[in-house]
């Protein structure tokens, strides 16, 4: 049976601290002012007129950036990249109001595996950013996402305008770090193993919030960390960094108070989903059984 539904989440998920908001306002403002006077910015298109995409319009060069909403236009003449900031289901849209072009620019900041996406549209190497930074309510400031197994923060770009946004997003106060594509892969991964079995294990239990699946269901998701890492691995080939459960741990203590839900596995846990899928239908054991079993528990598949 095919997946129809995946782990709703934000593009860019809640992080570790809370500070005050003039405390946080001044930390982002000083860190904003520093990496302005080393890096210049450049302009950019940006694509959603969200949270993300509001925070990200307040990183560039005043006045120099151009918005485009829900139905309008990329522009083929606008100078930089174009910074996709809207939901996994409005991508085809996106693409196909873009000129091709400007297919090169365009630079992804959603979550989830895209790559099965990507190659259907020719995009095997596109721009990518890992987004662990959040903004709570439109307006407000980003918060970086900084655990304290990584205090040097998680988000990650790679492309050829991975150097460029990282500017950007240094302008705004935020980490970012430059990767090449196996690295990229590695941790992009990591990030779906964290988006898919935090919140399938907080589905088995309604109402858990990340925190509580860390502190309360350690087990349960530990044992589907370890499946899908391996899973994960096995599919491409490489071995993933030690620590790859504590890693994802220490990232669920700094968003602790962030819900769980269920409502679409298309882009998250569908992709580990479609693994299974391949392997039965070859007659080989399911790479992923316990995964398998809850998405039948809670009556997803």
């Amino acid at each position: 049976m095919a997946l129809t539904a995946a782990v709703s989440v934000p593009a860019a998920v809640t992080p570790l601290r809370r500070l005050s908001s003039s405390t946080r306002a001044s930390r982002v403002v000083s860190a904003a002012a520093m990496a302005a006077a080393k890096t210049a910015v450049q302009p950019a298109v940006v694509v959603g007129g969200g949270r993300v995409g509001q925070a990200l319009l307040s990183m560039g060069p005043p006045g120099a950036d151009v918005l485009v909403g829900r139905g309008e236009k990329v522009p083929e003449d606008a100078p930089g990249p174009i910074l996709v900031c809207t939901r996994n289901d409005d991508l085809d849209t996106v693409l196909e109001a873009t000129p091709r072009s400007r297919w090169r620019d365009l630079v992804f900041f959603q979550n989830g595996m895209l790559d099965p996406w990507f190659e259907s549209k020719g995009l095997v190497d596109a721009n990518q950013v890992l987004a662990y930074f959040a903004v709570s309510k439109l307006g407000e400031l980003p918060v970086d996402g900084i655990t304290d197994t990584n205090p040097e923060g998680l988000t990650a770009a790679f492309g050829n305008w991975a150097p460029a946004v990282a500017a950007r997003l240094q302008n705004g106060g935020l980490t970012c770090k430059v990767l090449k594509k196996e690295a990229f892969q590695k941790q992009m991964l990591e990030k779906l193993i964290w988006i898919s079995a935090f919140m399938l294990v907080g589905a088995r239990h309604p109402g858990a919030t990340v925190g509580v699946v860390e502190k309360e269901y350690r087990s349960e998701v530990a044992s589907l960390i370890a499946e899908l890492a391996s899973a994960a691995a096995e599919e491409r080939g490489f071995t993933f960094d030690a620590g790859i459960e504590e890693r994802l741990c220490a990232y669920s203590r700094a968003v602790a108070h962030f819900p769980t839900a269920v409502k679409e596995f298309k882009w998250r846990n569908g992709w580990f989903y479609s693994l299974s899928e391949k392997a039965l239908a070859q007659g080989k054991p399911d790479p992923c059984p316990l995964h398998t079993a809850w998405l039948k528990e809670i009556k997803v598949i």
